[in-house]
């Protein structure tokens, strides 16, 4: 069934790693869109829109109120992260359009609530890597990315179930260490995308260079180096690429 609900195609990416009549919890929910989306198309047997903030909680309250579909299927929660959850009560979690030291801060502070989740769809606007180390430290593997550029801004997309963590950073040509920045998937899949962002990555820290050219302190000359590394290692990716 096409769906009524319009939404971006980073949203609709997401939608499509729930598994179909999961019970699905979407943390920071952005007006309740992908709650709705995974209703209307049957995706979601269940789903909980969970908001900080009074404007957005109101918002996703409002959505859901004119959807057929969300009668006795949908909750808004006021809270904050994961404690707007009771353990047991979602498969899914989908935490998507926050800076990956946020959703890892998240995931800490609601360990108790994570029991009986089977999947963590996860899409860091920044800090990709935090995500990944977090996985690694906690039992979860990742079984899957992908990365995606929309309106300008290029997002990557986490999922990762309990399993052996180690296991997708095994039998590749790249260390863990740099794996855990590229993600071990994108590696593999080599998406036209990845292109784009390790271009970006190369030109920040031109950027950021080109600023600390201007200085001769002796801690700027070692920082210097240290980014003169990360430009080459950038550069032997992107010849890969």
């Amino acid at each position: 069934m096409t769906s009524s609900i319009l939404i971006s195609q980073r949203l609709k990416t997401i939608a499509e790693y729930v598994p179909a009549d999961s019970r699905v919890a979407d943390i920071g929910s952005d007006h309740a869109l992908l709650a709705s989306y995974l209703l209307v198309n049957h995706i979601a047997s269940f789903v909980i829109a969970g908001e900080l903030n009074e404007g957005p909680y109101q918002a996703a309250l409002r959505q859901l109120a004119t959807l057929q579909a969300a009668k006795d299927r949908s909750s808004v929660r006021k809270g904050n992260g994961l404690a707007v959850l009771t353990p047991g009560e979602t498969d899914v979690i989908c935490i998507a359009g926050m800076g990956g030291q946020l959703i890892a801060s998240i995931l800490d502070a609601g360990l108790d609530k994570l029991g009986g989740v089977s999947r963590l769809i996860l899409q860091p606007n920044v800090g990709e890597e935090v995500v990944r180390r977090w996985f690694i430290q906690h039992g979860w593997q990742l079984i899957d990315e992908t990365i995606l550029e929309e309106d300008g801004i290029i997002y990557e997309i986490l999922v990762a179930e309990p399993g052996e963590p180690l296991t997708p950073y095994q039998d590749q040509d790249r260390t863990p260490d740099e794996l855990l920045a590229i993600g071990p998937f994108l590696w593999t899949k080599k998406q036209p995308v990845m292109r784009q962002k390790w271009e970006h990555e190369l030109e920040k820290w031109e950027k950021i260079l080109t600023q600390m050219e201007k200085s001769d302190k002796p801690e700027t000359q070692e920082r210097k180096e240290e980014i003169k590394t990360q430009m080459n290692w950038i550069k032997g990716v992107l010849a890969c690429l």
